[in-house]
């Protein structure tokens, strides 16, 4: 089966090389997002492309949030024809080992493969208790209100089968920031399609900035309450 990668990017020109080497290894194609990074990401990412025909560059004129970089990434895979479409950060926060087991997961059946932090053999490293307690806690609350069972629904690295991502439209998803990931699960999951958690360990990135910032947080814990609210008094949530 035909694999892409997808990997965001925003001011990751100290990761894009490695993070692009690391992919190739194993064979898969990568696609970079870039949103206008200033630092000069997406010119080094056209570099590499120039010189591996594995890799692909989309060029997004500004920073518009992880959902719609991804929704744009899937679009552009799937009119190319590919069967498995991985999500992955750029910063090796999810190790590029790890992408053949999840790839594995979707090639026997599942139609969508989660690198999750909450299964047995998962966890985190170099993360203080505080941030490990409110990225389960996140998890908690979803799971909660929009009753899913992925046990790591914010989880963003990830690996969908086509016909996954063609029945439940990211281009229509509601969340820009990381409750796109959310989102996702949740819209998997409600359409009877079969998710299957990978254990990972996260390791939080060695260079660069994290994007995460509290904008990002409670956009995901709003739109979640708004879906959890809609979900119980009986109407679709939007």
């Amino acid at each position: 089966m035909r694999v892409l990668v997808i990997v965001p990017t925003y001011d990751e020109s100290d990761n894009i090389e490695r993070i692009a080497q690391a992919v190739r290894t194993h064979g898969y194609d990568l696609l970079v997002v870039d949103d206008g990074s200033p630092d000069g990401t997406g010119a080094i990412a056209d570099k590499i492309a120039a010189a591996d025909p594995g890799v692909l560059v989309m060029h997004r004129a500004e920073k518009s949030g992880l959902g719609p970089a991804y929704a744009a990434g899937f679009a552009y895979g799937l009119d190319l024809g590919y069967e498995i479409l991985c999500e992955m950060d750029a910063d090796f926060s999810h190790d590029p080992a790890d992408l053949p087991r999840l790839v594995a997961c979707v090639e026997a059946g599942a139609d969508l493969a989660i690198g999750s932090r909450y299964v047995p053999g998962g966890g985190t490293h170099g993360w203080p208790w505080y941030r490990e307690a409110l990225s389960r806690g996140g998890n908690v609350y979803a799971s909660m209100l929009l009753g899913i069972s992925v046990r790591d629904a914010t989880a963003g690295f990830r690996a969908f089968r086509d016909t996954t991502l063609r029945k439940i439209d990211p281009s229509s998803c509601r969340a820009s920031g990381y409750g796109f990931q959310v989102e996702m699960a949740w819209r998997t999951e409600r359409a009877g399609l079969e998710i299957v958690e990978v254990p990972i360990t996260f390791k939080d990135r060695i260079v660069g900035e994290s994007k995460m910032n509290g904008k990002i947080a409670l956009e995901a814990i709003a739109l979640v309450t708004r879906w959890g609210i809609a979900r119980r008094i009986g109407r679709r949530a939007t």
